[in-house]
This record gives C-alpha cells, sequence and structure tokens, in this order.
C-alpha cells in the first residue's frame, strides 16, 4: 500500500501499522504455542530410565547394552569424546531385513520413468535399486559381477 505522507495520509498509515502489529503479536502469540505443544510431545516421548541402553565397562573396555541384552562395544567412541551414557539402544540388530539380490530383474518394463535409483557399476556390470525400497530396508546385500557389494541408503 502506497501512503502520501505529504499530504496527511498520517491515520490511514497509523491504522495498518496498528493491524500489523496485531497480526505480530498474535504471530507470536501461536509460535509459543506451537513451541509448547512440541516441547511437551518430546517431553512426554522421551525415554524413560528403564527404557534406555547402560554402560558395563569390562577388562578395558567399554560397553553400551541394549534392550534385548546385546553388548555394543563404544570403547574408541568413548576414545574420542563420546559419552557411552548418552547413547541409546536403537531397534536393535537384524530389525530391519536387508535386500538381497533375489529382488533384482533385468525386466524394466513398469519402472517409471521419473523413479530415483541408485546406480552402481564397475565398467562391465550395472544394477540400478530404487531409492523407495531402500528406504524400507537401508540395504541391499548384492553382487556386481562376482565381487559382493552392500548398497545403502
Amino acid at each position: 500500500m502506497h501512503y502520501d505522507l505529504n499530504h496527511g495520509d498520517y491515520s490511514k498509515l497509523d491504522i495498518e501499522l496498528k493491524y500489523i502489529m496485531v497480526r505480530m503479536k498474535r504471530v507470536s502469540m501461536v509460535n509459543k504455542i506451537i513451541f509448547f505443544i512440541v516441547l511437551a510431545s518430546i517431553l512426554s516421548c522421551s525415554k524413560t530410565g528403564d527404557e534406555a541402553s547402560f554402560v558395563v565397562r569390562d577388562d578395558g573396555k567399554t560397553y553400551i547394552v541394549d534392550k534385548i541384552g546385546q553388548r555394543w562395544d563404544v570403547t574408541q567412541a568413548e576414545s574420542i569424546g563420546f559419552k557411552p551414557e548418552k547413547f541409546q539402544y536403537g531397534i536393535g540388530k537384524d530389525t530391519i531385513k536387508p535386500l538381497d539380490d533375489t529382488a533384482l530383474s533385468d525386466d524394466n518394463t513398469d519402472v517409471p520413468q521419473t523413479l530415483r535409483i541408485i546406480g552402481v557399476e564397475d565398467g562391465i556390470n550395472a544394477q540400478a535399486y530404487s531409492v523407495s525400497t531402500l528406504t524400507r530396508h537401508e540395504i541391499s546385500n548384492s553382487t556386481l559381477g562376482s565381487e559382493p557389494i552392500a548398497v545403502g541408503y
């Protein structure tokens, strides 16, 4: 909006500025409310002491023990400054099933042109892995030619 301050448009400008200030106060109040909702959500979802991993030091090594009792060696991480007490156990070993070569196919007739892929080649052989599939599995244990490879996303 344009105001001609040389011809007395001060009252219109004043009203507009007051409107903007009221809107800014509302926005800041909304931001405060959103902040407290997010904070409450984070705090309610945080781990309690009985769910978190615990630290075991044994024979010069440092381990965290996950919820199923498996020990994870974090000695090197601790040596460079990480605090083992802050680690969490995650979802556990082998929870996500990796892909293998049985999921690969040479048939590309139904593959959309816009499909995002990760491609691997060795100069002779080439394979493509869809990002959408790797998102669900995180890794594919595969071979390229006769060499074993792991493709991760």
